[in-house]
């Protein structure tokens, strides 16, 4: 019934299997894939014409993660899986850019790409799984994908490379790098690294492109067995039209691009592009308004490339090495906890930092530990009026979340541990403006506002985005690019990184043909630009506060027996609710004791720390206290030496003379000076008043030792008394028996 074909080999000690056949058989194309244990289903749907009007290529990258997989179920009151989480976001976009760029410019029919994540081994991360999937079902499908695409984890692990490293490993690694590419390049790398060199980012990428190729050869062996036919692009390019659009226009595209300022360009750009649709698109032509847009595009291409390419002038002015001005400015609002605002030409990032306590800490759930707590954030939040456009204000999109993870990632490496700095940090990062490498901005601006808050920070660190131009053998290198150079170059290379070494490294490739020498020359060029852009920095803000910014609330820690863990949260959380709700602070214990006491008041925090120490107090023999009488019974006083601890000073230590009442020496509601001599049975600390000098507080119990009328007269007075209360004791005794037996009603 199945014509089950499937390609297996081993990959780092364990087996990668290619299977298609079996299911989702009415898919263009599908495939399962298993690494280890992990097991993701991709299946592959394309549409059988072209989607109207359509000026891009309609691709859409879905990556599913099941519960079921880790042998879970969903929390929350649905008990199923809901909106795609940031991980799952970010795994869809890796999946994306590197297959999206070997697909022909015209083919404008639409392609859905569902990775399932079927069943999860913690040791095989399925983001690497899923990517070989789509590659290997879109390779067999209907899709004209060019060639395969593989891809690798590097890790690096007492400075050896390690291949596609668990997430345990990966906790020992100070270098997280994904490469993706095909046989002969290099398209897409993503990163996280703890200062490393240039060179050894370079040696890691080429590690990994030699590591996938095996999986490349068995992507096209199942290719050349049970590969569809592919569809063709309809739209071909027109080149009497384009001639035609061409000579129309003359050098006023020329023109426009020599504007220097992004607005009056984008102007200039419009009224030229409004200026061919009403020549060309009409009646008697027949003309689809996206062949204008991609001719278009094209010419603006060939003047934009030309110009750098034989002549080394930009779009504004610049040299290919050239940054843009730079303008800086922190703590610019007065109430946050610490802010900057970082300006790169006409990029523009607002950065502000919060800092919390524990409980502003982020709740993820993940297939590999259920529930855990995230203690440092980054959102990154991109505005339409960041580039001069109207537009609905919408939830964080892809765009979004993979732009903030970026610069997470580039300051990740350098920001403390949560045991060295207890607080919970966010930032916050407004694009203002934007005309190229907002998320480098991102990583300067949030840099700022971490020593402006002062969060004991590591280094400075600083981003820049590099692009390329390249004709056959012909390449420019051009630092800091502008969102043209983006939209009409080949490269975007972002690099993040400190005086010391890069923490994030991402690039995307358009073309086939990125050489080891040419990635080589951009890291060297990136990190020129790099320094350069550190060194502004530093002339503003070159190390954190030493104290944190006065608006942060403050955090005191301090350290219990985790025996007394239970008295502080009391029954259902009582005690420490109340603690809180007194003193207005925030309190947070963990497991080992640890107890973090956080507010914006001084005075809560010393308050919470008081009504703790009560709780905890626990007072030795010799120590001596003051404190309140709080009753007076015939064998003696009880008396208050902490706020929730009393200790019970008998007759006989009330004086070194017989004492008959204790109303002669104490009365409740006196303030006396008591020493601990002893415990009872229950714990309860046992009390002397004779032992204290009243006066100065001082312990008299020695001198007290040496005088020689102490014992018989004391000792008869103590045993009378105690006489005196055991028959006391007694009656109270029989009555309270005559009471149970009914004698009075």
């Amino acid at each position: 019934m199945f014509n089950v074909v499937k390609k297996e080999i081993e990959l780092n000690g364990k087996t990668l299997s290619i299977e298609t056949g079996k299911i989702a058989r009415q898919a263009s194309g599908s495939v399962i894939v298993k690494y280890g244990n992990t097991t993701i289903l991709c299946a592959v749907s394309v549409a059988n014409k072209a989607a109207e009007n359509a000026d891009f290529f309609p691709l859409t990258v879905n990556y599913l993660e099941k519960s079921y997989a880790a042998g879970k179920i969903p929390g929350g009151f649905f008990k199923r899986e809901a909106k795609p989480s940031d991980l799952a976001t970010l795994t869809a976009r890796l999946i994306d850019r590197p297959i999206r760029p070997l697909f022909p410019s015209n083919f404008f029919n639409e392609v859905n790409v569902v990775c399932t994540l079927l069943s999860y081994d913690p040791t095989c991360n399925p983001d690497i799984a899923a990517l070989i999937a789509s590659s290997a079902a879109l390779s067999i499908s209907q899709a004209p994908l060019s060639e395969a695409v593989a891809a690798v984890r590097v890790g690096l692990i007492d400075d050896k490379f390690v291949l596609n490293p668990s997430n345990e490993e990966l906790l020992n690694s100070n270098l997280d790098l994904i490469v993706a590419g095909t046989e002969s390049s290099v398209l897409m790398v993503e990163s996280e690294a703890k200062e490393l060199s240039e060179e050894k980012m370079l040696d890691a990428v080429t590690f990994a492109h030699e590591s996938f190729q095996p999986v490349i050869k068995i992507i096209n062996e199942l290719k050349d067995e049970v590969g569809k036919e592919k569809f063709t692009a309809i739209n071909e390019d027109d080149e009497n039209l384009i001639n035609d659009i061409k000579n129309f226009i003359d050098d006023k595209l020329i023109k426009a691009y020599k504007i220097k300022e992004k607005q009056d360009r984008v102007s200039a750009l419009d009224n030229l592009y409004n200026e061919i649709c009403d020549k060309f698109i009409n009646d008697e032509q027949n003309i689809d308004e996206k062949i204008i847009k991609k001719i278009f595009k094209k010419l603006s291409q060939i003047i934009v490339r030309n110009d750098v390419l034989e002549n080394g002038v930009r779009i504004d002015g610049r040299k290919t090495n050239e940054i843009r001005n730079i303008e800086i400015e922190v703590g610019l609002l007065p109430n946050v906890h610490g802010c900057a605002l970082f300006t790169r030409g006409e990029t523009q990032s607002l950065a502000v930092a919060t800092l919390g306590n524990a409980k502003d800490r982020q709740l993820v759930e993940n297939l590999d530990s259920g529930i855990s707590e995230e203690s440092f954030l980054l959102h990154y939040n991109f505005p339409p009026y960041s580039v001069g456009e109207v537009g609905q204000l919408k939830p964080p999109g892809r765009r979004e979340i993979g732009h903030g993870k970026l610069a997470f990632r580039s300051i990740n490496p350098v920001f403390p541990s949560q045991d060295d700095f207890g607080y919970t940090t966010r930032i916050v990062s407004e694009i203002t403006e934007s005309n190229g490498s907002s998320s480098m901005a991102t990583v300067c601006a949030s840099s700022l506002a971490l020593m402006d808050a002062g969060v004991p920070i590591k280094s400075s660190i600083s981003g820049i985005a590099m692009g390329l131009i390249k004709e056959k053998d012909n390449y420019v290198i051009l630092s800091d690019i502008m969102g043209d150079e983006d939209h009409l170059g080949d490269m975007d290379f972002k690099v993040a990184g400190t005086k010391n070494g890069i923490t994030s490294l991402q690039m995307d490739i358009k073309i086939n043909g990125i050489t080891p020498n040419i990635m080589k020359e951009a890291l060297s060029q990136a990190k020129d630009g790099r320094l350069h852009i550190i060194s502004k920095m530093d002339d503003i803000m070159s190390e954190p506060r030493t104290d944190l910014n006065p608006n942060v609330p403050k955090v005191e820690t301090m350290n219990i027996s985790p025996k007394k863990i239970r008295e502080v949260i009391g029954s259902r959380g009582r005690v420490i609710k109340e603690i809180c709700s007194v003193s207005g602070a925030f309190v947070d214990i963990d497991d080992d004791g640890t107890i973090k006491i956080s507010s914006n008041s001084s005075d809560s925090i010393s308050k919470a720390v008081a009504m703790i120490n009560d709780i905890i107090f626990e007072p030795e023999i010799g120590d001596i206290y003051e404190g309140p009488v709080v009753k007076v019974i015939d064998a003696g006083a009880f008396i208050s030496i902490s706020n929730n601890r009393d200790g019970f000073v008998h007759i006989s230590e009330l004086a070194e003379h017989r004492v008959d009442f204790v109303e002669d020496v104490i009365n409740e509601g006196d303030i006396v000076k008591v020493k601990v001599i002893g415990f009872d049975k229950k714990g309860r600390p046992k009390l002397s008043y004779r032992c204290v000098d009243q006066a100065t507080g001082e312990d008299i119990s020695d001198h007290l030792a040496t005088q020689p009328n102490i014992s018989d007269e004391r000792e008869s007075g103590n045993k009378r008394s105690r006489d005196k209360n055991d028959n006391k004791d007694s009656r109270d005794d029989d009555k309270d028996r005559k009471k149970k037996r009914g004698f009075f009603s």
